[in-house]
């Protein structure tokens, strides 16, 4: 599909970015229709599997993207080896941390991701040239800001069942912002090797405190990744907020 076609209405936004969730939570929510043209002009989208890397630790950066749809999960390797998974990011949230020669993290795509990404060129120039863009990406950089610091409560003082409440929370939360329900359906996006790196518990207590909400009734579990939250309140005061 041509990404500057415009629609039927003859709209001044290109089709790509009106049916994008960046275009009205993200980043180039801050953007003119002209601007967003002007900026569709570098981009491209494209889907990738579960399972591929992003963005390389400590290598150059040479472009940034907008999450459309899709888990990533972000990474740092220590001297010997070990990794540590440090963070997810959802749709709309911007990949990538701009003016910065070498990325400081690695990030992998947890499930299937689709990404819109920019030359790093392009969007530094149009960054310096939009304030509007700049504020928009500062707003979304406090937010992950805020967000690390609630993370490291939950590390710190939140008992392993309310940790592994918290990240059930977290996904059904980010991955459906607009969801009205009370209830909301999900893959888990991360085995739960990763969920007990994330959470810095062992895979057995991950699975225990899976099958004691389970048991609780808090979540249903079916075919081991699939759950769904028949009430996300409950789920909230399991993990303690």
């Amino acid at each position: 599909m041509d990404i500057q076609r415009k629609d039927v209405h003859n709209s001044e936004t290109p089709v790509l970015c009106r049916a994008c969730e960046s275009r009205h939570r993200g980043v180039c929510g801050a953007l003119t229709p002209d601007q967003l043209l002007q900026l569709s002009r570098h981009s491209t989208r494209r889907a990738v599997e579960s399972g591929t890397e992003l963005v390389g630790e400590s290598l150059k950066t040479t472009s940034y993207s907008n999450i459309i749809s899709g888990v990533v999960k972000l990474s740092k390797m220590m001297a010997d080896g070990r990794q540590q998974i440090v963070g997810l990011q959802f749709a709309p949230d911007f990949l990538g941390r701009p003016f910065r020669s070498e990325n400081g993290v690695s990030a992998e795509a947890a499930t299937e991701v689709k990404v819109c990404s920019f030359p790093k060129a392009a969007i530094e120039r149009m960054i310096s040239e939009m304030p509007e863009l700049e504020h928009k990406l500062f707003e979304q950089t406090l937010a992950e800001l805020d967000e690390a610091r609630d993370w490291m409560l939950t590390l710190g003082r939140k008992t392993a069942g309310e940790k592994v409440a918290s990240f059930l929370l977290l996904i059904a939360t980010h991955a459906f912002p607009d969801n009205e329900s009370d209830s909301v359906t999900f893959d888990l996006p991360m085995s739960r090797t990763d969920i007990a790196d994330f959470l810095g518990l062992t895979m057995e207590t991950v699975s225990r405190q899976l099958t004691k909400l389970r048991k609780d009734d808090v979540i249903h579990i079916l075919n081991n990744r699939h759950v769904s939250v028949p009430d996300l309140s409950r789920l909230s005061e399991r993990a303690g907020s």
